[in-house]
């Protein structure tokens, strides 16, 4: 699509506070999107919209504040942007969280099994309808190309019991592209599509700890790509009038690229969905 073909259509962005998400947000508006920025921080969410609005001086953003990290938070969430928007036209689910600790919310789950896997998983289900009524609509997965060093162990990582500071990023965003196939299954013919995409290796603060650990990963991070290079991709997908149809596909960057193996066990992948569809309707 065009700059001004986005005129009129709303764009919704989570964790477009910062990072990427930030950059997403600023490149739609700057295309005439009506961009929906979603922050789980209302200060932080503000800023972010402030700054956005010095640099755009006719940006059309609205803030949404809404938190990914519990199944009822979710809901919540997704019913707020179905009673504020008549319309969605471009779902960008980007938030993410590289926790270096364990934690478990409120539903028992593992932080970053909620906020990577389960809260897109729920969004896309929960704002479907709307998208479909919207159509021509797209959502776009961002995911991270750490995920063929996953494994999911579904008896231990929803609930954290093979938790670790640097491979649970990884196998949450597994889980993530394990359920893609499935989901653009369901959307087939919906009018809405449905991509994922490694958006680069890209310095955000993602995954970064206290004490010495944590200051190498900032120095070794001084050589990546700035946040809006990562913002490139996803963007693209969103908005590209060429992959108006694509649909059901991961992307390196702004290349099509087969799913490694290990996110093409269908058993695995079927197990996952209904675990999922199970933790959500238990809440």
């Amino acid at each position: 699509m065009t700059a001004e073909s986005m005129k009129n259509r709303v764009c919704v962005v989570t964790g477009g506070n910062a990072g990427i998400g930030k950059a997403i947000v600023q490149t739609l508006a700057a295309q005439g999107a009506q961009v929906v920025l979603v922050s789980r921080d209302k200060a932080r969410g503000e800023t972010a919209v402030q700054d956005i609005r010095q640099s755009i001086s006719n940006a059309h953003i609205d803030l949404v504040v809404g938190d990914l990290g519990t199944i009822a938070a979710t809901h919540q969430l997704a019913q707020s942007l179905l009673d504020r928007y008549p319309a969605i036209h471009v779902l960008i689910n980007n938030a993410g969280v590289w926790p270096t600790k364990k934690q478990l919310n409120t539903d028992g789950l593992e932080q970053s099994f909620m906020v990577n896997h389960l809260a897109p998983f729920m969004l896309n289900r929960l704002l479907l309808d709307r998208l479909k009524a919207s159509a021509p609509a797209r959502i776009v997965n961002v995911s991270a190309g750490l995920y063929v060093n996953g494994r999911v162990d579904l008896s231990k990582t929803p609930y954290g019991h093979d938790f670790h500071p640097i491979r649970t990023y990884a196998n949450t965003k597994l889980c993530n592209l394990l359920c893609l196939p499935l989901e653009a299954t369901q959307m087939a013919g919906s009018g809405v599509t449905l991509n994922a995409v490694h958006p680069g290796v890209i310095n955000t603060n993602l995954g970064i700890m206290r004490g010495p650990l944590g200051w190498l990963m900032k120095l070794i991070k001084r050589g990546w790509g700035t946040p809006e290079q990562g913002a490139i991709a996803p963007v693209w997908l969103a908005t590209a009038p060429e992959l108006a149809t694509t649909h059901g596909q991961y992307f390196n960057e702004k290349e099509a690229t087969p799913l490694a193996e290990i996110a093409q066990d269908t058993e695995l992948a079927q197990q996952l969905w209904q675990l999922s569809e199970q933790l959500i309707k238990s809440a």
